[in-house]
């Protein structure tokens, strides 16, 4: 575009530089002043398209005007990407990798620095024993120290799952960055690091799953309904515990499984599941499911009479004797011990619900039958995203698998 053109308010701020031409717009940083910010380009409407893009950035909120070091970026990031938009679990896991690993490996570097930079740190963190780093034993009082305290260390070095994590996380915290226009490249993506091995995950057959069932039924075990929902439904443990006395409508027999129980930063939070799996959340249940739900009810009925006016009315489907809700450990803690008592191999509650997937498999269920009864995004390669399933065909899905548990 020439220059001669007529100009429009402000297009002033675009003039000729070096072998191109800049711009600058004022803009508000996040310690609240009040500083100009340049975009560069080989040609006028290259500098004008930004320049565009930066004054309309300006209104949004605060912004960096040069290159901040890392654990500056990162605690923006934190601050204003991820609180806002995360839910609170993923919001923990971020401050917690950020407290523990990159700000005091990565804070005083440079954001934008190289990946040669970034692959030093992988390898120095793979060799450094985060007992020691942390001072876990030190943390311990005398009497129980045991390891990196004493002078022994514990060589308790971050996984190749840790890692992992590490890198997935950077590469994001990067690619923000490069949006933001803050750095052109991002060097976490050619950084290498160990394969992740999986691990081969337990799973229990339809008699270990029978037989669990029916010794938490046998004992009038006042979590059997939820057993049932982690074997049959495939709920998390979360969202079985968060279940809404009123989620289940026995006359259409669908189950809403809308919310979830977490514990996070110390408190318990009772909140809707808003995951890309979860945008439909009623799921058809089969009589099996009814009976236990209905069971529960019954329970609870008695135990609200029970407390009087110590009950603590939240609303939940399950509790403990006075009505609040019961503690995710505490329900791991039920599973193992009903696991003893019903003389099944040991398998964690997620290996539960992964053995309503398994079961689901062997019963010859289609997979995308078996997908919208696990609610996955995608349940494998050859998937067939787009196929729709129907109420029906999901429904005689669990109507199989109840009635192979009993």
């Amino acid at each position: 575009m020439s220059k001669s053109r007529g100009r429009s308010n402000g297009e002033g701020s675009i003039y000729p530089y070096k072998n191109g031409y800049a711009a600058y717009a004022w803009v508000t940083t996040p310690e609240g002043l009040s500083r100009r910010k340049y975009v560069y380009g080989a040609t006028w409407d290259d500098v004008h398209e930004k320049w565009i893009k930066l004054k309309d950035q300006a209104t949004k909120g605060p912004m960096v005007t040069s290159t901040p070091l890392f654990g500056a970026y990162l605690d923006y990031y934190i601050r204003e990407i991820v609180r806002p938009n995360l839910a609170p679990k993923s919001v923990e896991d971020y401050e917690r990798f950020a407290r523990i690993y990159f700000t005091p490996g990565l804070g005083k570097k440079k954001l934008k620095m190289t990946t040669r930079d970034l692959q030093q740190w992988f390898n120095s963190t793979a060799r450094t024993c985060q007992c020691c780093a942390q001072g876990k034993d030190a943390a311990r009082s005398k009497k129980k120290q045991r390891c990196c305290a004493k002078g022994s260390c514990c060589e308790d070095y971050p996984t190749a799952s840790t890692l992992y994590e590490l890198k997935r996380r950077l590469r994001i915290i990067f690619n923000c960055a490069i949006d933001e226009e803050l750095i052109s490249r991002n060097p976490a993506t050619a950084v290498k690091i160990p394969q992740v091995r999986r691990k081969r995950r337990r799973r229990w057959t339809s008699e270990h799953a029978r037989q669990f069932l029916a010794s938490a039924k046998e004992d009038d075990d006042p979590l059997y309904a939820a057993y049932v929902l982690v074997l049959v439904e495939a709920l998390r443990k979360g969202e079985a515990l968060g279940l809404p006395k009123d989620a289940p409508n026995f006359d259409d027999q669908l189950l809403d499984i809308g919310w979830q129980l977490q514990r996070v930063g110390g408190k318990l939070l009772h909140r809707e599941t808003k995951t890309a799996e979860s945008d439909n959340p009623s799921l058809p249940f089969p009589s099996i499911v009814g009976s236990a739900l209905q069971h529960r009810l019954a329970q609870r009925e008695r135990d609200r009479q029970a407390a009087g006016d110590a009950w603590e009315e939240h609303g939940l489907m399950f509790t403990t004797r006075l009505g609040s809700p019961i503690e995710p450990r505490n329900f791991n803690r039920a599973w193992d011990a009903r696991i003893v008592k019903a003389g099944v191999p040991k398998i964690s509650v997620h290996d539960g619900r992964r053995t309503c997937g398994s079961l689901l498999a062997d019963l010859d269920v289609h997979p995308r039958v078996a997908m919208a009864i696990l609610r996955h995004a995608q349940f494998g390669l050859t998937m067939e995203i787009y196929t729709e399933v129907s109420d029906e065909a999901t429904r005689a899905g669990l109507k199989k698998l109840g009635d192979a548990l009993g």
